[in-house]
């Protein structure tokens, strides 16, 4: 499992794929997040910009990341 800290308050889902090192671009993230393939907390979440906060987990290709303080 990859961990992402927390900088701010929260992190956006299309910029917490990039920092996990799971996609190689931002645009790379808007279409794997636009095509269902990206689940938070176990739902499929289809907005790029979706806040992440402490806790939240991310599923991806069989990868989980995990966002922390």
């Amino acid at each position: 499992m990859v961990q992402i800290k927390l900088r701010e308050e929260y992190i956006k889902l299309g910029q917490a794929l990039k920092a996990a090192g799971v996609v190689g671009s931002g645009s790379d993230a808007k279409k794997e997040i636009q095509e269902g393939r990206v689940k938070v907390n176990g739902q499929v979440e289809t907005q790029r910009g979706k806040k992440l906060h402490e806790g939240d987990k991310i599923d991806y290709e069989g990868q989980q990341i995990e966002i922390v303080k």
